[in-house]
């Protein structure tokens, strides 16, 4: 074309953007845009945006967006919906008060980004006044799928059952969620039971559906039913299983201890296994203490990813059930030797529409002396039925109070104090969590649960736990 002498106009370099493979392609082409003079348009600057944030370049995206000398609701939407889809949900929802503000109407792409910034920072509050505002105006099937996604999410089931009873048009993605969000937050029979109610209507599964159903199997121990599933991919779905169906396989076979099952499907898959199929492994051989089967495994996930903190932690912690301390210390010489540091954990919890964020022995909240004080309380109040702080989560080479210090002020902890302290009594306490819970914090959850007469709910990296009356809904596997 260009040979041709034929000048590009938007709609070709709208075109184009949307085409681009690799950050290179599009830094040139963004380079090009500005020669021909079209940066100011609307379609190309949204464009810009929309692929700058599928390639996590959100500063580059901003740029484009600050540039804007008139606003118009797509390159808002653009914008926003970058924030929002690489997990910095408090960026999109400032910019989306931004621009209503400054008197824009929010539409269909305005609402579901900012239901997906709340499904993210688990804004309930925030998210049934969306809600709200959704039913008043219209009844659009893609925004009510994104409610009840938010909904799933959050772990609040009530609420997204009733949000799918009141949708008046269901489609594949709207039975999908709710299967995989039963199955997510441990009601993996209720999931199995809708499955077939979604065959029953009519709507053809597709492979995300399936998904969902394999992970119900797998979170209720039903083998069997699992493989059914597994082999009617293709004869019954004409679906051709992908990485995520086999995973499922895995952690059903893991979770059921069935290991040499579970090595075999994995060698045979007809696909290469990823880092994620062998790190599912991995979690089940910390759960039976497979302890020479998890060092296997792992030399698998690390060679696949060498970067990836978390195999080192998980072995680690191995290797410590089992007291093999030399073995933890080689791990740890292994991780730090390579230039990597552990993620900070970080929990937050929504208390009046406001988002408390803590991190290990956190100084930063203004009420953390509080907060501290309560704790000690708290914990002193669940030794007497039964806790004990699990110094299998600490390494060894701390003296005993250091060992139950490193432990007292995890992250989530401090957030279930402040929900314990701020909410009503006998409301829901929900917290979200950047990685996995570890055991001990899992434990205190339960028997703060039992102790307070509480309903506490965390979303951690792996899973959901619905923590009541001293037990969680993971049945103590995750």
């Amino acid at each position: 074309m260009q040979r041709e002498g034929v000048k590009p106009n938007m709609f070709t370099l709208s075109t184009i953007l949307r085409a681009c493979d690799c950050l290179g392609t599009l830094r040139q082409l963004h380079c090009s845009i500005i020669k021909y003079g079209l940066d100011s348009d609307v379609f190309v600057r949204s464009a810009l945006i929309d692929i700058y944030s599928k390639w996590g370049e959100l500063d580059n995206g901003f740029c484009v967006f600050d540039e804007m000398l008139t606003g118009d609701l797509v390159v808002w939407n653009s914008i926003i919906g970058g924030f929002a889809q690489n997990g910095h949900g408090d960026k999109a929802l400032d910019l989306f008060i931004s621009m209503k503000r400054l008197g824009f109407q929010a539409n269909q792409g305005s609402l579901t980004s900012v239901f997906r910034a709340c499904t993210g920072l688990a804004l309930l509050e925030l998210g049934r006044q969306l809600q709200a505002h959704v039913i008043k105006t219209e009844k659009d099937l893609i925004l009510n799928n994104a409610i009840l996604d938010m909904y799933c999410k959050c772990g609040s089931l009530e609420d997204a059952s009733s949000a799918f009873q009141w949708m008046s048009e269901k489609d594949v993605i709207s039975w999908s969620t709710m299967i995989s969000g039963l199955a997510q937050n441990g009601h993996s029979i209720e999931a199995l039971k809708l499955f077939e109610s979604m065959k029953d209507s009519g709507t053809k599964p597709n492979y995300i559906t399936i998904v969902g159903v394999l992970f119900a199997c797998s979170h209720a121990g039903l083998v069997d039913d699992g493989w059914a599933y597994f082999r009617s991919l293709k004869r019954v779905y004409g679906i051709d299983p992908r990485r995520e169906h086999y995973g499922c396989m895995v952690d059903l076979l893991g979770r059921a201890g069935k290991f040499p099952e579970a090595v075999q499907f994995i060698h045979e898959m007809k696909c290469e296994p990823d880092a994620v199929i062998w790190r599912t492994l991995l979690s089940a051989c910390k759960v039976y203490k497979k302890v020479d089967l998890a060092t296997y495994v792992a030399k698998k996930i690390i060679e696949l990813e060498p970067q990836q903190e978390g195999t080192y932690i998980l072995l680690s912690n191995i290797y410590a059930d089992a007291e093999r301390w030399e073995d933890v210390e080689d791990v740890r010489k292994n991780f730090t030797g390579r230039g990597m540091k552990k993620e900070p954990g970080c929990s937050w919890i929504e208390v009046n529409k406001q988002v408390h964020a803590f991190t290990f022995r956190d100084e930063a909240h203004p009420q953390i002396e509080f907060i501290y004080r309560e704790l000690n309380h708290l914990i002193e109040r669940i030794r007497r039925v039964g806790y004990s702080p699990d110094m299998t989560f600490v390494m060894h080479d701390l003296e005993g109070e250091q060992k139950e210090d490193s432990l007292r002020y995890h992250s989530e902890k401090l957030a279930i104090v402040y929900g314990l302290m701020s909410l009503p009594k006998g409301k829901l306490v929900r917290i979200v969590k950047n990685l996995r819970i570890c055991g001990d914090c899992h434990t205190f959850a339960k028997l703060v649960s039992k102790a307070e007469d509480r309903y506490i709910v965390i979303r951690d990296l792996v899973r959901y736990h619905h923590f009541r009356d001293g037990s969680c809904s993971c049945g103590d596997y995750w």
